[in-house]
C-alpha cells in the first residue's frame, strides 16, 4: 500500500493548477483538442521565451547605440560566458521531465526530491564551474585575434555574467520545476517582471547621466555611463528579480502542503545522480552546440573582422525572435510527454508532441519569410545613427546573405527544437547528444573552417552556409529518432502500479 505522505492519487494529480484536465482519458483526442492542450501548456512558456528574447533584442539595440564594437563585444562576451552555462542548463532541463513524470505518477516524495536536486545542482555548478570560469575568461579572449578595444569590452561583459551566474542557474532550476508541475504561468509572470527590471537597469547603467539623445531619452543625474559593463550588470539585476517569484512559491506553504517541498530540502544524492545520468547527455547536446556556435561567431566569422561579427549578431537577434518561442513549445513537449509517460499513456504524449511540432514549424516558417523579404530594413535597425555610410553599407551587405541563410533553415530548426524536447521528456538524451556532438563539430566547425580555408571569397557567408546545413540535417535526424519510437519503453520514475506496490 502506498504511503500517503509520499503519494497522491492520480485523480488529484491530473487536476492540479494549470494542468487541470490535460490528460482527461475520457475525452477524444481530436486535432483541435490536442492543439488546445498543447497551446495551454506552451503559450506561457513561449511568451516567457519571447519576452526574454525581446529584452535581449532591446539590450542589443541599446548597446548598438554605443558603437558597433560594443555590439560585437556584447555578443561575444555573452556567448562565451554562456558556454559553460549551456552545459549546466542541459542538466537542469531534465528536472522538467523528472518532475512531470512524478506528477503523472502521483509520486509526492520523488517530485519534491527531484525539485531540490535541481536547486542543489545549481548551487554546486556555480561554485565549481562558473566562478573558476570567470577567472579563465581573460586568458580565453587573449587567444582570439580581436582588436584590443573589442577584447577589453567582451572580457568585461563575460566576467560579470559568469561571476553572477548563481542567479541564472537558480532561475533555470525553478523554471524547470514549475514547467514540470504544469504551472508555466508562474515563470511567465516572473520573466516579464525580470525583463522589465532588466530593461530599466540597462538604460540607467549603460547610458547613465549621458542619456540616449538619439531616442529622445534623458540621462540619470549622478549615474556614470558604464556602457557594456552596465548592460551585464543590468542583466544580472533582471535575473535576480525573475528568481524571486518562483523561489518564493517553491518555498511557500501551498506547495509544501501538497508535495512536501520544505521537508525534502536535504542534499538528495541519489536524485542528483539520476539527474546527472539523464542530464549529462542533454548537457553535452546543448552545451556543445553553444561552444560550436561561439567558435563559429568569434573565430570563423570573426576571422573576417568586426563588421562581420556585428552583422552576424544582428542576424542572430532576429533568429532568437524566431526560435525562442519555438523553444517554448519544446519545453511544453518535454512536460506533456513526461506527464503522459508517468500516467502510462505514451501514445497520447507522442500525438501532442507532433502537434507542438506543427504549430512551431508554422510560426518559424513565417518568420523565415519575413527575414528573407525584409532583411535590409531589419538589419538597418542595428546600424548606429552615427555610423559612417561605408560601415553601414558593409553591415547591410554582409548581413543580407546571413539573413537569407537563416530564412532557409527556419522550418528545419523548428522540427529539431521541438522533437528534441519530446525526446527529453522520455529521458532519451544519449543518442540526441551524440548526434548533436558529431554534427556540430563536423559541420559547423569543420565545415565552416573548410569554407574559410578553401573558399575565402565567400568570406563570413561560408561559415553561415555550413551552419545552415547543420540545422537542416539535425532537424531531419531528430524527427526520425522521435517518430521511430524507441523511447516509448523508457521511464524516469516507477509506473504508478509499481510505485504503489
Amino acid at each position: 500500500m502506498p504511503c500517503p505522505a509520499h503519494r497522491v492519487d492520480r485523480g488529484t494529480a491530473a487536476h492540479l493548477d494549470a494542468g487541470a484536465g490535460v490528460n482527461d482519458s475520457t475525452a477524444p483526442e481530436t486535432w483541435r483538442r490536442s492543439a488546445s492542450i498543447v497551446w495551454a501548456q506552451a503559450w506561457p512558456t513561449a511568451i516567457t521565451m519571447l519576452s526574454y528574447t525581446l529584452m535581449q533584442f532591446v539590450d542589443a539595440l541599446m548597446v548598438a547605440q554605443v558603437s558597433p564594437v560594443a555590439l560585437a563585444a556584447q555578443g561575444n562576451g555573452a556567448i562565451w560566458s554562456f558556454a559553460p552555462l549551456a552545459f549546466l542548463f542541459g542538466v537542469l532541463s531534465v528536472v522538467n521531465a523528472f518532475v512531470a513524470q512524478s506528477l503523472g505518477a502521483g509520486d509526492r516524495r520523488a517530485l519534491a526530491r527531484h525539485a531540490w536536486a535541481g536547486v542543489w545542482t545549481a548551487l554546486l555548478a556555480w561554485l565549481f564551474v562558473m566562478l573558476p570560469w570567470a577567472l579563465v575568461l581573460p586568458t580565453l579572449f587573449s587567444l582570439l585575434d580581436h582588436e584590443p578595444e573589442l577584447r577589453r569590452l567582451e572580457t568585461t561583459y563575460a566576467q560579470i555574467l559568469a561571476a553572477g551566474a548563481l542567479l541564472s542557474l537558480g532561475s533555470k532550476a525553478m523554471s524547470n520545476v514549475f514547467f514540470g508541475l504544469h504551472r508555466p504561468r508562474v515563470i511567465t509572470i516572473a520573466a516579464i517582471l525580470g525583463n522589465l527590471a532588466n530593461g530599466t537597469l540597462n538604460y540607467v547603467l549603460i547610458f547613465g547621466e549621458e542619456g540616449l539623445p538619439a531616442w529622445g531619452l534623458p540621462g540619470i543625474p549622478g549615474v556614470p555611463a558604464l556602457g557594456v559593463a552596465g548592460a551585464a550588470l543590468g542583466t544580472l539585476g533582471g535575473v535576480a528579480v525573475e528568481l524571486v517569484l518562483p523561489m518564493s512559491l517553491f518555498l511557500g506553504r501551498t506547495l509544501d502542503e501538497r508535495w512536501g517541498i520544505r521537508r525534502a530540502w536535504r542534499f538528495p544524492a541519489p536524485e542528483i545522480r539520476r539527474l546527472l545520468k539523464v542530464g549529462l547527455p542533454a548537457s553535452v547536446q546543448f552545451g556543445n552546440e553553444i561552444v560550436c556556435w561561439a567558435i563559429f561567431m568569434t573565430v570563423l566569422v570573426g576571422h573576417f573582422g568586426t563588421l562581420h561579427i556585428t552583422a552576424g549578431w544582428a542576424t542572430l537577434r532576429y533568429m532568437h525572435l524566431s526560435f525562442m518561442p519555438a523553444a517554448g513549445f519544446s519545453v511544453a513537449a518535454t512536460s506533456l510527454l513526461g506527464r503522459a509517460i508517468g500516467e502510462g499513456r505514451p501514445d497520447l504524449g507522442k500525438r501532442r508532441v507532433r502537434t507542438a511540432v506543427i504549430i512551431a514549424a508554422s510560426y518559424m516558417a513565417a518568420c523565415g519569410l519575413v527575414m528573407a523579404i525584409f532583411r535590409h530594413p531589419l538589419l538597418g535597425v542595428f546600424v548606429p545613427d552615427d555610423a559612417s555610410a561605408e560601415s553601414a553599407a558593409q553591415i547591410l551587405a554582409i548581413g543580407s546573405g546571413m539573413m537569407i541563410c537563416a530564412a532557409v533553415f527556419q522550418l528545419f530548426d523548428a522540427v529539431g527544437i521541438v522533437y528534441i524536447g519530446g525526446l527529453r521528456g522520455a529521458g532519451d538524451t544519449l543518442v540526441p547528444g551524440i548526434v548533436t556532438l558529431a554534427l556540430a563539430w563536423g559541420v559547423i566547425v569543420g565545415g565552416g573552417w573548410a569554407l574559410v580555408r578553401f573558399a575565402p571569397q565567400l568570406e563570413s557567408l561560408g561559415p553561415w552556409i555550413a551552419s545552415s546545413v547543420y540545422i537542416i540535417v539535425l532537424g531531419v535526424v531528430m524527427g526520425l529518432r522521435f517518430e521511430r519510437g524507441r523511447w516509448m519503453g523508457r521511464r524516469l520514475v516507477p509506473a504508478p502500479e509499481t510505485a504503489a506496490a
